[in-house]
């Protein structure tokens, strides 16, 4: 879509569809799923050495009692509420993704939403309908810069991290349509959704180099995406407006970020009729969604009854693009110095594939520093190299494929494909599993009752007279 003088901006086309839209009920259960994923990320990466310092850097700032933020006992401002939940939703490596825009779009949308529909006291089913639209939002701006002819983000290409970056906007959206409609004024809904969108986008941020080479700060960026979104939304309904071509303007969004290498009609194409929040990927295993695939094809050779010891030598065949995620530097990728990083690592998610673990085949006990560091686990590691497949090339990125190939002891060599990603629409997470994941998740830190709780709620979002703010009060009382 082009859009020339004297049309309505996309952002003007987005609030428009936004402010009008009812969605499905197979997107909004997809929303209530995805809600409940998050509710139970939050509370698992309460106890990491990462979140204690956010928590305690948004106590400190003191403000008007909002919004709750999972681990900090009273309510913060609803903009503070979404940094602190965004930050942890996003944390563990363990939240959905779309592909092949390789997004993460829930763990901005959602902390996003959760904050604004608090602080404004909005149903259940408003909760459900703007996190769709954020989250459908989102997506789309993160195909905007996907190059079908070359098959890869042109966002990454440049090290700019998608996920943060249009997690803003899409969240905005969904902040807007929560807050819009508590201030009095003469701007509509859909006015307040433009404006929204057009703040953020001079919000929006996030560098992803810390993926290759190390440092925490990846974790922040959901969460500041969501601050942004919170924030931009309490603007834009107090009066601050955005360009109504902040997306596809000469200086805009397409232009910063992009270059010019766009395709503004994957914003509007099929917009109202063709859901893609369905279709973002629930993740089995908290790694990085590279290494799925080839977790799966570890565990696949495990259950053919091969040991890792009888491994002498193993080649993980990954596509081109995800060599450098996952396998490079090798050395480092080798010997992962903490649980964080092993969540990056080709040979780390192999090893641990052939040793077998928990939750839905490998889970968060699986990722430990002690365990990144295991003399045994770095042994076998230093056996895994990861290259360029061309089979993998083929269908990267609408999958993340893996071929494993193991050389064994006795001389025989061994290979397992894995060409679609479990948790996809193609190989689906059923409710059991979900279910599995959360109960997983939240019992680090609350009592099953509370679980049960949070279950509950989430179930009961679109129903009469359910509150958003049901979702995460079960979160106040955390184990230490």
């Amino acid at each position: 879509m082009t859009v020339v003088a004297g049309e309505r901006g996309l952002v003007e086309v987005v609030g428009t569809w936004a402010a009008e839209v009812d969605p499905p009920p197979a997107v909004r259960a997809s929303v209530r799923r995805r809600i409940l994923d998050i509710a139970g990320l939050c509370l698992a990466a309460h106890p990491l050495d990462t979140s204690a310092p956010v928590r305690d850097f948004v106590a400190a700032q003191g403000g008007a009692p909002q919004a709750r933020a999972v681990g900090l006992a009273e309510p913060v401002p609803a903009a503070q509420a979404a940094f602190v939940n965004g930050v942890l939703a996003h944390s563990l490596d363990y939240d959905d993704t779309h592909l092949p825009s390789v997004l993460h779009p829930s763990a901005s949308v959602i902390p996003a939403a959760l904050a604004a529909a608090e602080r404004v006291g909005a149903s259940g089913r408003d909760l459900v309908r703007a996190v769709a639209v954020g989250l459908e939002v989102c997506v789309r701006l993160g195909m905007v810069g996907y190059d079908r002819d070359r098959r890869q983000s042109i966002y990454f290409e440049h090290g700019q991290h998608a996920t943060s970056i249009c997690g803003a906007i899409g969240a905005a959206a969904a902040a807007a349509l929560l807050v819009a409609p508590d201030r009095a004024g003469p701007a509509t809904t859909a006015d307040t959704v433009a404006h929204s969108m057009g703040i953020a986008v001079s919000m929006a941020s996030g560098v992803i180099e810390a993926n290759r080479t190390g440092g925490t700060v990846k974790r922040l960026h959901c969460g500041w995406a969501a601050h942004a979104a919170v924030t931009a939304a309490e603007l834009a309904a107090a009066g601050i407006t955005g360009a109504p071509t902040a997306l596809e303007g000469r200086f805009g969004f397409g232009q910063a970020f992009l270059r010019g290498e766009v395709r503004w009609d994957e914003v509007t194409d099929g917009l109202g009729e063709r859901w893609e929040v369905p279709r973002i990927a629930f993740k089995p295993y908290p790694a990085n969604h590279f290494t799925h695939a080839g977790i799966d094809a570890a565990l696949a050779l495990r259950a053919r009854g091969i040991a890792a010891a009888d491994v002498r030598r193993v080649q993980l065949g990954v596509a081109a693009p995800t060599v450098r995620t996952i396998g490079d530097p090798i050395d480092v990728k080798r010997t992962p110095g903490t649980g964080y990083q092993a969540q990056f690592s080709g040979p780390y998610t192999v090893v641990a594939g052939l040793l077998g673990g928990s939750g839905l085949g490998l889970g968060l006990d699986d990722f430990t520093d002690a365990l990144a560091r295991d003399p045994q686990r770095r042994a076998l590691m230093a056996r895994v190299e990861v290259v360029a497949d061309e089979r993998c090339d083929a269908i990267y990125p609408d999958h993340f494929p893996a071929v494993l190939t193991a050389e064994l002891a006795d001389g025989s060599s061994v290979v397992e494909q894995v060409l679609t990603n479990r948790g996809t629409a193609e190989r689906p997470l059923s409710d059991d599993e979900l279910t599995t994941k959360f109960r997983d998740n939240a019992a680090r830190v609350v009592p099953a009752d509370h679980a049960a709780e949070i279950e509950r709620a989430v179930a009961d979002l679109d129903r009469p007279g359910s509150l958003a703010a049901s979702v995460l009060r079960p979160t106040v009382h955390l184990k230490r």
